[in-house]
């Protein structure tokens, strides 16, 4: 769940609160009990059948349906992936660092931790990266955000708006994103969850929810308390735009580093999932082997596609610098995606679980709701916000 607050997202939070302060801050709050909602799908999912969404996808809709879903995985993944090395290079440019340089040692550390760990160890380091974005709380302090402005913002929705709407769409994208739901429910199944474990996964997901929506509030507080009320039209394409815009009213060290700390340890736990999510959704549909627990010669499939997905992405970035651009349209993207993607999830946790745990009764109308409303309503911003 750490992976979910990720470069693009941090952006999309950084320019919703720079354009219209705290107007978007309360679809945040909103936007968690969404999320747990859809993630527990997967945890249930992936305990109580052992198999990953791509997999059950082709066992109960067949081969075409599984490989529609990959290609909409590999889509979401190439934007996701240019976001994240976007950061990376983002950041060493600010301490100096060539983006070349920066991306080649981000890359040889991704593969080195995936292509010689167990599950085990790569969820442990990709923890410890992800702990960095703990960095933005300090920053949403450091710009000493104002509570009356806070509370109108949150009261206000100016649902009129294109441009608003659009953000709207922006930060639904990026909080619900399609290989967060094959990552996740193929991670269950890799390190062998079973039954005795529901609760506790459940519990895991919905503090992941809580703390991965909070650092995306830290992130729009920052640019509402501070660029918002000065510059609100000021250009936050990149990582190293924002950074500049903040350090004014934080002060040259404190917020670079902090904002950078934070961006770093999102670009990097989001490449390994986001990599890992494509190589285990190939896998399901293809029937190669995939897991982490399989050595690079026994399931070279796997390890091919996670080392392709890491590559492809820092070159693209290196060869073409102003990608992060695209950022938004990438969230929104995912947002369109959105029908497709918890359609599956919800028919699947309704067919395709043992009898006794598949979705019923009145939960299953609330979670149809919710799905329903969000890709509505994420459908309905976007298009309009066009």
């Amino acid at each position: 769940m750490l992976a979910d607050t990720d470069v693009g997202s941090i952006i999309t939070a950084a320019q919703s609160g720079a354009q219209w302060g705290y107007h978007l801050l309360l679809l945040q709050f909103l936007l968690m009990p969404v999320l747990f909602v859809v993630q527990d799908l997967t945890v249930r999912l992936g305990i109580f059948t052992g198999k990953g969404h791509g997999e059950l996808i082709r066992e109960t809709f067949g081969a075409g349906w599984a490989w529609v879903s990959v290609v909409g995985l590999a889509v979401a993944t190439i934007g996701a992936l240019l976001t994240e090395f976007s950061g990376v290079a983002a950041v060493g440019q600010l301490f100096g660092v060539p983006r070349g340089i920066s991306l080649a040692l981000a890359v040889a550390f991704l593969l080195f931790v995936v292509w010689t760990g167990s599950y085990r160890r790569v969820e442990r380091v990709a923890i410890a990266l992800g702990l960095f974005e703990f960095a933005f709380f300090w920053v949403a302090l450091a710009a000493h955000p104002r509570g009356h402005d806070l509370m109108t913002g949150l009261l206000h929705a100016p649902l009129s708006s294109p441009t608003y709407l659009y953000l709207v769409s922006a930060n639904i994208g990026a909080v619900i994103m399609p290989w967060m739901i094959f990552y996740q429910q193929s991670a269950i199944a890799d390190k062998g969850l079973r039954r005795e474990h529901y609760r506790d996964a459940r519990w895991d997901t919905a503090v992941g929810a809580v703390v991965t929506q909070l650092v995306m509030a830290a992130v729009l507080v920052s640019t509402a308390a501070t660029i918002g009320k000065v510059n609100p039209n000021a250009s936050l394409n990149t990582i190293g735009h924002i950074t500049h815009a903040l350090t004014p009213f934080m002060g040259l060290a404190m917020g670079r580093l902090l904002f950078s700390l934070g961006v770093l340890g999102a670009a990097m736990i989001s490449s390994v999932v986001v990599s890992l999510a494509a190589a285990w959704g190939f896998g399901e549909v293809t029937g190669f082997k995939h897991s982490l627990e399989h050595n690079p010669l026994e399931a070279p499939w796997f390890y091919v596609v996670f080392t392709v997905g890491v590559l492809a992405g820092a070159v693209m970035v290196a060869a073409i610098p102003d990608l992060v651009a695209l950022t938004i349209w990438v969230e929104v993207m995912n947002a369109f995606l959105l029908p497709m993607v918890l359609g599956f999830l919800v028919v699947l946790a309704m067919k395709a679980l043992p009898p006794g745990h598949r979705l019923s009764g009145t939960y299953r109308w609330i979670v149809i709701g919710v799905t329903v409303l969000t890709s509505g309503l994420a459908l309905y911003a976007g298009l309009r916000g066009m």
